[in-house]
């Protein structure tokens, strides 16, 4: 399978950003020197000697060796430095004459210290970035080279139920702002031997962590190449999150669909592993990034397989006409009314006229002021507080919707439509593809109001084309409709019983396509 880029002369900017930063590891990798006050004074000097650095000097043996500690307040767990690292050290050497830096470090790494997270740095730039990443640096007089310490304590929000993927059956945890608690996450779920997981440091001033992670001898090893050659591209201060990982790596920029999956569930990601996709986690975001995705993986949830399979299949149907009604819905309504009177029955047409008497807005009109009232209200209870904002989505709109029917501005047919739209773009577990769906059904609208049904019929004829020009790392976005794989209709809209679930998705071309043995 060729996994395509997507993004023109992005390998160009690769090598260009390679060579960058080949150049600033050349200019910046200046080695520490053997005296512990200019070690400490430079690294003072380029952090420009902030409130929050700590520096504890002291001396160990009987000729009074010096060493210091040094750390970011805030950064560390202050118990772990004082009992694994300066008690050890000052009570190891209490009777001990030392006389070389070299033999007193090996003397610290070996039997001295006792924090299971040790190693050592040569550079500036190496220590400065252990110490802002929350680890201890320790010097020694006499020693070119600084030990780190893992000593990081930094307060986290323990481990809750997703927030934006709630399930009725299903495991309530979700992942968190710390990186190392949801690579755990996974790794409780998933005791692979074979799960990789390949650490980087993005940002050029920020160095945040970014783990991607795959399971060897499940993923096509091409995807594993074009996902590291996507994120080793990047070049920007600070990457902030996955949203902007994710607008970086995907395929185009210019469509409104997700091209990668986020999502706050580590089960989900776990699933996705083994069906042979990629995940990527970010330190300090509490969403994970699944790839490659195609249309349908927006109309499943995970709740779909721990359920009954005629449950979850009939789920999905459901979904996949919300997601009908929630595009078409109010076009659908703007063309009837406005262009073929003829194709509504006599008594809803009647029925329909005598609501719409003295509305003074043509349909289309009617429809815009409803759905942008109904989205300015969604977006005002997303920002307020939480128990305010409840209040606000439901009582605001009850209240406004009934006041506009009252003062005759929109017709009670109206009202009803733009709440049965609004309960159908609630129904889908990817509120990144929710969204989507809003953007198109706006651009729908106004192609009803100016072709009637043919807008309409063009407008999904044009979304089609689009689907099967998006990519999704080298995966069509169509699949598994065009190009067509039979066997992966089992778990697409029908979600076959877990007996008939044998084989991995075949448009990922698997290296291990069986996750079941056939009996």
């Amino acid at each position: 399978m060729f996994y395509r880029s997507g993004r023109r002369n992005s390998r160009h900017r690769y090598q260009q950003g390679k060579h960058k930063r080949q150049q600033n590891n050349d200019r910046e990798a200046i080695p520490l020197v053997s005296s512990i006050n200019a070690n400490l004074d430079r690294i003072a000097g380029i952090l420009k000697a902030p409130e929050d650095l700590v520096v504890r000097s002291f001396k160990i043996g009987v000729n009074r060796h010096a060493c210091a500690i040094i750390c970011i307040d805030g950064l560390v767990d202050k118990a772990l430095i004082q009992n694994q690292v300066i008690d050890p050290l000052l009570h190891h050497f209490t009777e001990q004459q030392v006389d070389s830096a070299n033999k007193i470090a090996t003397l610290v790494v070996d039997e001295v210290l006792t924090s299971f997270d040790i190693g050592e740095n040569e550079t500036y730039e190496d220590s400065i970035g252990s110490l802002l990443s929350g680890d201890s640096v320790l010097l020694i007089e006499g020693l070119a080279t600084a030990i780190i310490i893992g000593s990081s304590g930094w307060n986290s929000r323990s481990v809750e139920e997703p927030q934006t993927e709630s399930i009725i059956r299903g495991p309530r945890e979700g992942f968190v702002e710390d990186i190392r608690t949801n690579t755990s996450l996974i790794r409780r779920r998933l005791r692979e031997p074979n799960l990789r997981l390949i650490t980087y440091k993005l940002g050029e001033r920020a160095r945040r962590t970014v783990v991607m992670m795959y399971i060897e001898g499940i993923v096509h090893p091409d995807l594993v190449e074009e996902a590291k050659r996507r994120i080793e591209s990047i070049e920007i201060d600070d990457v902030e999150g996955s949203g902007t990982i994710e607008q970086w790596m995907s395929d185009s920029f210019l469509s409104p669909f997700p091209l990668i999956a986020n999502t706050e569930r580590p089960d989900k990601v776990t699933g996705g592993l083994l069906q042979g996709r990629i995940g990527i986690l970010v330190d300090g975001d509490p969403f994970a990034l699944v790839l490659p995705i195609t249309f349908s993986s927006n109309l499943q949830s995970p709740e779909d397989y721990y359920q009954n399979w005629l449950i979850a299949t009939l789920t999905r149907i459901m979904r996949l006409g919300a997601a009908f009604l929630a595009t078409f819905l109010p076009a659908l309504y703007i063309s009837l009314l406005e262009f073929h009177h003829g194709m509504i029955p006599s008594k809803l047409a009647f029925s329909i006229a005598g609501a719409r008497e003295g509305v003074p807005f043509p349909a289309v009109v009617e429809a815009f002021i409803m759905e942008i009232t109904l989205e300015l209200l969604r977006e005002a209870g997303i920002r307020l507080p939480k128990p305010i904002g409840q209040t606000i989505g439901i009582v605001g709109g009850l209240v406004i919707g009934e006041a506009a029917v009252s003062a005759g501005i929109v017709s009670p047919v109206m009202v009803i439509v733009v709440a049965v739209t609004a309960i159908s773009s609630f129904s889908f577990p990817s509120y990144s593809f929710a969204i989507s769906l809003r953007m198109v059904r706006f651009a729908i609208m106004i192609a009803a109001a100016f072709f009637g049904l043919y807008g309409i019929i063009l407008s999904y004829i044009m979304i089609n084309i689009h689907f099967v020009n998006l990519y999704s790392f080298g995966i069509p976005y169509s699949t598994p409709f065009a190009p067509l794989f039979w066997g992966d209709w089992k778990d697409i809209i029908l979600r076959a019983p877990v007996e008939y679930l044998k084989d991995r998705p075949r448009m990922l071309q698997t290296r291990d396509s069986i996750r079941m043995k056939r009996k």
